[in-house]
């Protein structure tokens, strides 16, 4: 299916960049000299999508200001920053009843994991990106079956998740999931979160898909991930 919109989550402020984002909000953090919201962008044009909505927030004239005038980027802010459900649910008046990708404004990636992922969106609610790892417990813990996620569980204690894939920030969705987004309630954490959408999601049953990121892909999530080098352009690494 031919996507054109993606949303990306941009409001947080990164707790664990230690100082770094006192005066800058996370995403224009930068990674090879330049943002790393720019390189997100760059990407997903690069997949084809077309139509940019970035939720701002902490310090969101910064992002406002630099990617202002960029083709087909608008902004919503989030007022409030009580979690990434609320943040997501921005997008409705967006989104517009089509499909579309979500990111979160610290993953990295190349174009092709975004083509893939909207190549897998006909016939399911949503599609999960996946990325294997020794123990989900930082993350969000995907329980699969076949060509269907069925759970998904969000910072599971550690040791006690039964998979080995963790949720790669990166999604396709489709109208259904803002219902599950104003619905939600508040996590154990204290906000509303978008993992607990999805399960829900997955709860009344609408099928869901998942895709394995086979290559390159980051959570640039402390300073030390900031020297990250990112592959050239159809590189496999």
């Amino acid at each position: 299916m031919k996507l054109s919109k993606a949303v990306i989550l941009a409001a947080g402020r990164g707790s664990r960049m230690q100082g770094l984002t006192d005066e800058v909000p996370k995403p224009m953090l930068e990674v090879e000299g330049r943002p790393m919201l720019a390189h997100i962008l760059d990407n997903l044009q690069a997949a084809g999508l077309s139509e940019f909505l970035i939720v701002t927030g902490y310090r969101a004239g910064q992002i406002e200001e630099y990617f202002a005038g960029r083709p087909g980027v608008v902004f919503r802010r989030q007022e409030v920053r009580d979690g990434t459900a609320r943040a997501a649910l921005a997008a409705r008046e967006f989104a517009s009843g089509a499909p579309f990708v979500l990111t979160y404004a610290d993953i990295l990636t190349g174009p092709e994991v975004y083509r893939q992922m909207a190549a897998r969106v006909e016939g399911v609610e949503a599609v999960l990106a996946v990325k294997q790892v020794g123990d989900p417990w930082q993350g969000a813990a995907v329980y699969m079956e076949g060509d269907r996620v069925i759970r998904i569980v969000e910072k599971p204690p550690q040791g006690t998740s039964t998979t080995p894939w963790n949720s790669a920030g990166i999604y396709c969705f489709r109208e259904s999931i803002f219902g599950r987004l104003a619905e939600v309630g508040l996590s154990p954490r204290g906000e509303y979160e978008l993992t607990g959408a999805i399960a829900a999601l997955l709860d009344s049953g609408a099928p869901a898909g998942w895709y394995a990121i086979p290559g390159w892909w980051r959570d640039v999530g402390r300073p030390e991930d900031l020297a990250v080098k990112i592959p050239a352009a159809g590189s496999s690494e």
